[in-house]
């Protein structure tokens, strides 16, 4: 599944801040995407514990390769909840909100599926894809990785591309 399909495209989203951010103020650095949400209750901080792990792993090398948080909960992970969020996992992590609109366009040029789901009452959960995206410094796709992948993994595939694009 490496660089098969046309993944990836422009976005246009509101970061934990409150700063606008785009796909374009990410070139350069290779990007690891995750669309979550911060009441998941186990894969989400899962996966953004690994990419946190394995951007310490990379040491000073980390500084080429920025991860993004991409909600598909944007009603409850306002920006202000997204501040508070990010740090738990890494202190480059930068989370993205936005309205309903603009968060389904950022999803479907990734191809991620998402769907809100009741559960007791007035709660819900948000079914979700949850895949690790890996873009080029031109933010052209390279691939992902599945749920679960370890920081392991995933600092030796940064190793790879980061010596291709030093």
């Amino acid at each position: 599944m490496w660089g098969r399909e046309p993944v990836g495209g422009p976005f246009s989203l509101i970061d934990h801040t409150g700063r606008r951010r785009t796909d374009g103020d990410f070139r350069g650095k290779l990007l690891l995407i995750y669309f979550g949400f911060t009441y998941c209750p186990d894969i989400c901080p899962t996966d953004l514990q690994n990419i946190g792990l394995a951007l310490d792993q990379l040491g000073r090398a980390a500084d080429k390769v920025q991860p993004l948080f991409i909600t598909v909960d944007p009603e409850r992970d306002t920006a202000e909840h997204l501040k508070e969020y990010m740090p738990l996992f890494h202190p480059r992590l930068i989370g993205l909100t936005g309205g309903t609109s603009a968060i389904r366009a950022a999803a479907d040029v990734y191809k991620v599926y998402y769907e809100k789901v009741s559960t007791k009452g007035d709660d819900y959960t948000v079914d979700h894809t949850a895949f690790i995206y890996l873009m080029g410094v031109d933010g052209s796709y390279v691939g992902f990785f599945p749920p679960g992948t370890s920081p392991e993994r995933i600092a030796e595939t940064l190793r790879k591309q980061l010596e291709q694009h030093p």
